[in-house]
This record gives C-alpha cells, structure tokens and sequence, in this order.
C-alpha cells in the first residue's frame, strides 16, 4: 500500500499550512520503525493516539512534539499507510563512555559525578549542547585552582550500535600565582598593613597549604570587603575603593592585582541619641551602646551596638525588632552624629517548637536541652542557648534554627530547629608519637547515641611504652528529668614506671569499677560524684627508692632481702568535682574561662588512708582579631591520714609538654639516687604549674586557625611532703619554697592537622639544678585513621 508522508519535522509544524491534508480515519494499527535502542512501548508511551482512536491532523503534530521532546530523536517522521500510522525515527546516539587524558588535578570518578548532574553520563542520550557547557564547565574549574593556562580539547567517537565515546584530553599547565599586590591611594596605613588584612596574598612559605597565593574572584571581593571594613572601623567614613584591576602575564603564569582608593578623612563621633518605641528604660540603651562620644569613628562598634540592642529587645520577646543608625554628617569640622532609630515591633510568644532531620536520635533526647518553652514569650537568649546546648550533644554535624511568623497572626512564631545528624558509633584504631611516650596505640568502640537515646558506651585500650589501660565505661547524661547524669566505668591498667627514664622504676596493675553522678547546679557549672573500688597490685625493683620498698613492707608484701617483691591494696575511692567552662571554642579557645575544682579521698574500708585536692584555673584575653593571652594555674595538695602516708603511686610529677616545657616528662621534684648512679623522680604531695602563653597566627596562613604558634612562659614544681635527699638515708620533712620553682620560656608550635593534632615546642629552662632532666625539644602527634 502506497504511504502517505505527513509533516514531521519540526520546521514543518511551525509552517502556517501543512504539507498536505489528510481525512481523519479511525486507526488500526501502530508500527514503529528506525528503532535500535528504544524500546517500541516507550514510543508508543509518547504518543497521544491509540489503536481505534480516530487520528486527526493536530494528533499527528503533537505526536511529533511529543517525540521530539523526548530529546531520544534528531528526527521523526509520521507516514500512513492506509489505516496504519508507520512512526518513522533517527536516534541519537548515547554514550558508550567518558574518558579523561592529562587530569591531575581533580579526581576522575568526581568529575564524572559532575558531569552526570547536568545530565552528559554514560548509556545517557548524546547532546552536543550539554557537552559544550561541560567542556567550558572543566575550563572554569580549572581556572578557579589558578591554572589559566589550561586547555581542554573534547573528541567525540562514533561507535558501532549508534553509539560514541567522548574523551576530554586536558593540558592543566601551571598554576598561576598572585606576584604583586598593588593599593594607590594609600596613606594613612602602610600598604604592608592593608595587605595583611587581605586573604589573597603572594607566594611564601606555608602558601603551599593555604593556596592564597592564588587568584580567585570570590577571595579578591571579600578581601575588598576586608579592606572596606579595615578603614571604617579607623573611623574613614568616606572612604571608597574606586576601580580594581587583574592582569596576566602573557604566559599565564602570574598575576598583579592594583587597587585604586580613596581614603578620605578621618570622622569623630559627637552623639548618639535614641528615638522611636523605647520599650526599655534609656538608660539600658545607653549601656548597650558600644561607640561613644569623642570616639574615633568604627562600624564595627556601631553594629555591635544595633546588635546588642536588637538581642535585648529579642530577650523581651520582641523577636521582629528593627533597630537602625541614621548618620548627620558635618563634613566641614570631620564630626558625624548618629540617631538610632528603634522600632521593636511586637511582642510575640512561641506557639510551637518543632524539629526536623533527627531521623535516629529520639525528639526527646533534643527537646531536653530546650531552654525555650513552648507557649512562652519570645526569647532570643533562650534560643540561642538551646541551639548552643544542642550542637554541644555531639550528635549533630549542623544545628540550624529559624522562627517564623505564624500565618494570620501578629504575635506568633514557630522555632524550628533542624538538625544534620552524625555518625555516633565510631570504630577507632589510633595512634600517635611522643618525645616521652614514643609510639601511642589505642583503639576504641564507642556508640555516644545508643539507640537514638543520647546515652553513650565505650569500651577502649590504649598502650604505649609505659602503660596499658582496658576500660569500658558507659554514662546516660539525663538519669533525671533536670539533667542528673549517671555513669559506671570498668577499667584494667598497668603502669610500668621502669620504661620512663626520668621516673624512679615500679610497676602496678590496677583493676577497678566506678560509678558517676553529674550534677548540674547553672548552665555552664556541674558538680560530679564518684565511688570506686579498687584493687592495685604493685611491683618494686632492685633500682626503686627505699620510700617505695618501706610503703610495699608495710602492706605486708616485697619480703625480699632487698626489699624487692609485690604487695596488693585494695581501696575505695571517693571523688568530688566542680567544674564551670565559659570559654568561646573548645577547640580554638580565645576569650572565657575555665575552672575546676576537683578532691578524692579513699573511704575507711580499704587499706588506704589518703586525700587529694586539686584546684585549674584557666582564662583567655582576646588581643585584636588575631591574637589571645592564655594564663592557667594548677595546683594540687595530698595528705595521708590514719597514720598512713600516700601511696607513692599517687605522687603529682610534673614536667613535660604538658606542664613546664624544657624539662624531661614527670622530672622535676624530689630525686633519688640508685645504686648504679642514675638518677630519676619520685613525684610530690604538693604541685604548682603556672603557664602564661601568648598565640598569635601563622605567618602566611591568613584566616586559618588550624595554625597556632604560641610563646611562653611555663613554672612549676612538686615537693614530697617526706623527701630524702640525694646521698642519704634519713627522711626529712621539706617544705613548700617557691624558690624550688623550675622556670622556662620558648615558643610552640600547634597544627589541627587532617591526620591528627600536631604539637611541637622549644623550651630553654631560665632556672634549674644539676640533677635536672633537660628536653628542649619536644613534640606530640595523634592520628586516627
């Protein structure tokens, strides 16, 4: 039968008139035909005509958009033949596979993960038009890593079955680096001074790492923010950055930036008054207001006061307040005068509090450490506080909150807190490299949200050249309703002072089991109880002290005619503690506090008879933006009562990376001499270290904190409240004299590194004796893998 050729393609449907006219006629039967990889049903899916429909003229249009729509087909034709529509097609081909040449710097696998997402993948249809934004894509990451003179030259492969393969071959070249930095216009600071406020920076040293060094536009409009902000917070009100330019050398190879301002003058303040809706007394805005009269101009202080004014009015439930500084000028005289213009809006309560994203942990284990109410007024501090303690669980990479109006009211919000939620059950094999310790190992099993509950378990070992700990332990932080934790621990530990050179040789194998209770009496203050029974099996050499030997006859072991053997003690400990933590970052810490107050002391129901009392404080002092004092004390005291002294095994030692940097670890204090001569530590009753330490950043790593160099100032020393001095047998009582204080200086070295904390440290002691163990260098490293 002679076939009918209707309008297929699609310049044909956007004629005015179709080829030829056709009479409807009620089909038959479909045929597809130029198929080779689509499926006939998939065509047949597309089509908006069935066998025994009647196919009119618009049918066969828009069956042809259909088709084409499909992004299957380059061309696609409908013919009849009688009361039969034959589908004629051209496929396009798909991809058979995507290959680089030349990528070095990019993974292939992520590349190919990119460019599936904006749909050029293999078995997927071929698209010219997706393959030229992908090649002009690779091109802009290229040149956002500062390589500019990379190439990317994309060849396409016809293959047998209407398929091709694409291979991207890529010459990555150099990376371009930033050689000069230029500011005209600069006079009131050192052009070396602005370019410090700058991220982008030229080539030095730790640029390596840091890749600052090159080019990057979102960098250069942040640094220019930087420098905007820099001499607005100097008080330069006027100042302006006028034109920015960016070239390359012809080989692609460097680059020079120059940035044109101009400064200005710089402005005074002479007022600042408040007007509007003043719902608070003005007297507590005067006391939140950071910028003051006579005061050079700063932005900076001028948002923290609209800030600091916006929080309080959000305390008061004002959660939508609007708080604006409007400037009055006086060019002439350089004065500006501001008027705070306060709007709080109004008073809202929280309807509801609603979390999303904690698809394991349970709603209560979040809801508990709410500090906002449902129902009550609106509290910016409250929900602040919450977010805070919630990211504190741990349990959550991100904590994000938003409060939203309620629709069709005034005075109403929703807090919507979502979560992203964390892995919490960690496998964890460590280790790590001490100057003291040598090679750490540890590896732990931990699940800190067991099922969802917030309740944590671990049971862990670690070794290392002088000890060995097996512990299991397990805590649930909410055995109350207010926050009463309750905890229980199991522990095997052996400690083998012989391996230390710097400590008079023992050795003791503890086994024990303990219970905790946390309670907390502020939100940054708790107070911890803790019982433990132990039981503690200790050895003493030929080369041990006669205190260690005498303590080890007294408990009725270590019968050796040289006093040598082992003894076991059985004993049950109490604990007390308070602590209170303020400090801004756990990690990075630059401004707040920390304190803790911390005592044991066995029960009379074992063998031993002593108490420890110990006291840390710690604050930092926030210098500029960069920089930060640290001043920490730790002292502790030790008595024996019942007429029994405190176990030698309990001593303080101090000395180390630690405490006081420059000695050996655990050496400074009372010494003894064995019989060959050598010398080593037997610990102390009584501790003092203090520790004052200045950070300042790394130079070259511009706005990372990972990098911290620090110089310091480290004392410190232990007295035994019985010592025997060198060269004699008899005891005497020594007391506490500061002159014994070991004093040093140095600097140190710290690296958040991606394998682990990195810590180093040159001390030189200022003051020490003879029998001092000197170890000028240290250095510590952790890793888990």
């Amino acid at each position: 039968m002679k076939r009918k050729l209707l309008p297929g393609l699609v310049m044909a449907l956007l004629a005015a008139a179709p080829a030829f006219a056709f009479d409807p006629f009620v089909v038959k039967d479909i045929r597809v035909e130029g198929i080779q990889r689509t499926e006939a049903g998939t065509v047949f899916n597309y089509l908006p005509v069935r066998v025994g429909d009647t196919f009119t003229e618009s049918q066969a249009a828009d069956a042809i958009r259909a088709l084409f729509a499909t992004g299957f087909f380059s061309d696609v034709r409908i013919e009849t033949e009688g009361e039969v529509i034959v589908v004629v097609v051209d496929e396009r081909p798909a991809i058979a596979d995507i290959t680089f040449d030349g990528v070095k710097e990019f993974d292939k696998d992520a590349l190919k993960k990119g460019l599936r997402e904006v749909g050029l993948a293999e078995s997927r249809i071929f698209d010219r038009a997706l393959l030229e934004r992908a090649e002009q894509e690779l091109k802009r990451q290229y040149l956002s890593r500062g390589k500019y003179a990379a190439t990317v030259k994309t060849t396409v492969t016809p293959l047998e079955r209407n398929r091709v393969g694409i291979n991207f071959a890529v010459e990555e070249g150099g990376v371009a680096k930033i050689r000069q930095i230029n500011i005209v216009g600069a006079n009131a600071f050192r052009t070396k001074d602005l370019i410090s406020q700058m991220q982008l920076t030229t080539p030095g040293w730790l640029t390596w790492y840091t890749k600052n060094d090159q080019y990057s536009r979102q960098k250069l409009s942040a640094d220019l923010e930087s420098l905007r902000s820099y001499y607005l917070n100097q008080g330069y009100l006027d100042f302006n950055i006028d034109s920015t330019q960016v070239s390359i050398t012809p080989d692609k190879q460097d680059i020079y930036i120059t940035i044109n301002i101009t400064e200005g003058e710089k402005y005074t303040v002479t007022g600042v008054r408040f007007t509007g809706d003043l719902v608070l007394p003005e007297s507590e805005y005067l006391a939140l207001t950071r910028i003051r009269p006579g005061e050079t101009f700063s932005r900076e202080r001028l948002t923290e006061t609209t800030k600091a004014i916006t929080d309080r009015l959000g305390n008061e439930g004002y959660a939508f307040a609007n708080v604006n500084a409007a400037p009055e000028v006086d060019k002439e005289k350089r004065e500006v005068e501001f008027t705070v213009f306060v709007d709080p809006g109004r008073r809202v309560y929280v309807r509801r509090i609603n979390i999303g994203g904690n698809t394991k942990t349970r709603d209560e284990v979040v809801r508990r450490e709410m500090r906002q109410m449902e129902g009550g007024w609106y509290d910016a501090s409250a929900i602040n506080r919450s977010r805070t303690r919630i990211d504190r669980l741990g349990f959550f990479d991100e904590v994000t909150v938003e409060t939203p109006a309620v629709a069709g009211t005034t005075d109403q919000v929703d807090a919507n807190f979502t979560v992203k939620e964390r892995p919490t059950g960690n496998l964890m094999l460590g280790a790590g490299f001490s100057s003291a310790e040598n090679i750490v190992l540890s590896a732990s099993i931990s699940q800190q949200n067991l099922f969802g509950s917030g309740n944590a378990l671990t049971f862990g070992l670690n070794t290392s050249k002088s000890s060995r700990t097996l512990a299991l332990s397990f805590t649930n932080p909410y055995f109350t309703p207010d926050g009463v934790s309750l905890g229980w621990d199991v522990y095997h530990r052996t400690y083998d002072a012989d391996e230390l050179d710097s400590v008079s040789p023992y050795k003791t194998v503890s086994t024990g089991a303990g219970i905790r209770l946390g309670w907390p009496i502020a939100e940054d203050d708790q107070v911890n109880f803790g019982l433990t029974a132990d039981q503690t099996e200790i050895t003493t050499y030929p080369q041990s002290p006669k205190l260690y030997k005498d303590f080890c006859k007294d408990y009725g072991g270590c019968n050796n005619t040289d006093g040598t053997g082992t003894v076991t003690v059985r004993s049950l400990l109490a604990t007390v503690g308070w602590s209170r933590d303020s400090r801004d970052s756990f990690i990075y810490p630059r401004s707040g506090s920390y304190q803790r107050l911390y005592g044991e002391a066995t029960v009379p129901v074992g063998d031993l008879r002593y108490g420890k009392l110990g006291y840390q404080y710690q604050h930092w002092f926030p210098i500029g933006r960069d920089y930060a004092l640290m001043l920490n004390a730790d002292v502790g005291y030790a008595k024996g009562f019942g007429g029994k002294d405190v176990p030698f095994y309990k001593n303080y030692y101090v000395g180390g990376i630690g405490s006081v940097r420059g000695f050996d670890q655990g050496s400074i204090g009372p010494k003894f001499r064995d019989t060959d001569g050598d010398v080593t530590s037997t610990g102390g009753t009584r501790k003092v270290v203090g520790n004052a330490e200045f950070f300042f950043p790394m130079p070259g790593s511009g706005q990372d904190r990972s990098f911290r160099i620090s110089a310091f100032f480290d004392a410190g020393y232990v007295w035994g409240e019985d010592e025997r001095p060198l060269g004699s047998d008899n005891f005497v009582n020594q007391k506490v004299r500061f002159s014994d204080l070991r004093y040093s200086t140095g600097l140190a070295f710290s690296w958040s590194s991606p394998i682990g904390p990195l810590k180093f440290s040159f001390g030189h002691p200022l003051k020490k004796q003879d029998n001092d163990e000197i170890q000028r260098f240290q250095f510590q490293l952790g890793s888990v893998f």
